[in-house]
């Protein structure tokens, strides 16, 4: 990866700490040091427990650092801003709203003009192959389909960085093939910086630029790897496989 390119967020020496309910003091993550790269697709991969997550929602400013900062574009993250964007697991899309109306709420609370919002939340369900639905309300679509609107609202923001944690985690294996090729057509038009924490070492390959793996608790990075594998991606070309393999007995340790 060319060093010169510009580092949209820089974490340094992050720490976390939780304390439990019987008083102990947990360290989740331990000095963990950082650079995302603007248009880059970075995946976080580690164990159950080593602070992916809670690496992604200190950086999108939903929870405080132990020691060590955060920021975006040299500015420090220290709350929620319109600029990153972060999508769960869980679609947390308004049930009582239909799919049009839910891709335009973030830009109805930011005083988006109503003409404008409308516009560009049909063009980001239609980048998420939605607009078909655009009038269904969320109990109305499979668990796929509302994580595909989850991904337009979000985009509908107009966020600089999009945070993913674990977005494809609760879907089933075909479904979730089909929307991480609909996640890189995104990202191929858009060009957003995404970071994307998952469990799956299969998902970081097809999708990442870049690879951090984590240890177990406390969570450190172990190792980044750049991954210089030709677009689109095959799951039976040898490389593929290769990298699998090699994360995996890295993630062994």
């Amino acid at each position: 990866m060319n060093q010169k390119r510009e580092q949209v967020i820089e974490i340094n020496r992050l720490s976390k700490e939780y304390t439990t309910g019987t008083g102990n003091t947990v360290l989740a993550v331990d000095g963990v040091s950082l650079q995302i790269p603007r248009n880059s697709f970075t995946c976080i991969v580690g164990p159950s427990g080593c602070g992916k997550s809670t690496i992604l929602r200190i950086a999108a400013g939903l929870e405080k650092s132990s020691s060590g900062t955060v920021h975006y574009n040299g500015t420090s993250v220290s709350k929620p801003c319109a600029e990153i964007g972060l999508v769960f697991q869980e679609y947390s899309l308004f049930p009582w709203l239909s799919v049009l109306d839910n891709v335009a709420a973030g830009p109805e609370f930011a005083g988006v003009d109503k003409d404008k919002r409308y516009e560009d939340a049909q063009r980001y369900i239609r980048m998420v192959n939605m607009i078909d639905f655009k009038d269904a309300y969320p109990h109305e679509l499979s668990g796929g389909m509302r994580q595909r609107v989850a991904i337009a609202r979000a985009l509908a923001n107009e966020p600089d960085v999009l945070l993913m944690d674990e977005p494809f985690g609760a879907l089933d294996a075909h479904t979730r093939i089909l929307l991480q090729k609909e996640l890189l057509k995104v990202w191929e038009m858009t060009r957003k910086t995404i970071v994307l924490v998952t469990h799956s070492v299969d998902e970081a390959v097809y999708l990442a630029d870049r690879i951090v793996i984590m240890s177990s608790r406390p969570g450190r990075i172990r190792k980044m790897l750049e991954v210089d594998m030709e677009r689109p991606r095959s799951r039976a070309m040898p490389e593929f496989g290769e990298l699998t393999d090699y994360i995996l007995k890295e993630l062994e340790h």
